[in-house]
């Protein structure tokens, strides 16, 4: 087996009903910038250098993906009173059983919303 430690996730594609309305929305609770429109694109960078680039798509063509962030404990407490200003339903569970509860175990913390277009979205912090 060959490892290539040059190997490093860019970006991805995140289909969208409304690109500006799921970049913002994402952008809003992590704090972070929505970048210029490169093509279809609407970018979200984080801080290692990957981009969420969003892109318009059909409703019926969108399906549900996880994309999970890690956090620090500090901008954890800041997303996640964002989600609660903003009145966003949130999860201790990516099954979406425990609403309104934060997932708290092997020393972490955990919480899953999902974002305008129907995507899972998980902050999660480092152990």
């Amino acid at each position: 087996m060959t490892v290539h430690s040059s190997v490093e996730l860019n970006h991805t594609i995140v289909h969208s009903r409304d690109r500006s309305e799921s970049a913002h929305f994402l952008a809003d609770i992590l704090g972070l910038e929505v970048g210029p429109q490169s093509g279809p694109f609407l970018p979200v960078a984080t801080a290692n250098g990957v981009t969420l680039d969003f892109a318009d798509a059909p409703a019926e063509e969108i399906k549900e993906q996880h994309y999970a962030f890690l956090v620090s404990e500090e901008q954890f407490d800041v997303s996640f009173a964002r989600l609660k200003e903003h009145g966003v339903t949130y999860y201790a569970d990516p099954f979406r059983r425990r609403p309104g509860e934060i997932n708290q175990g092997g020393g972490r913390r955990g919480v899953y919303f999902l974002d305008p277009s129907g995507h899972s979205m998980e902050l999660l912090t480092g152990a």
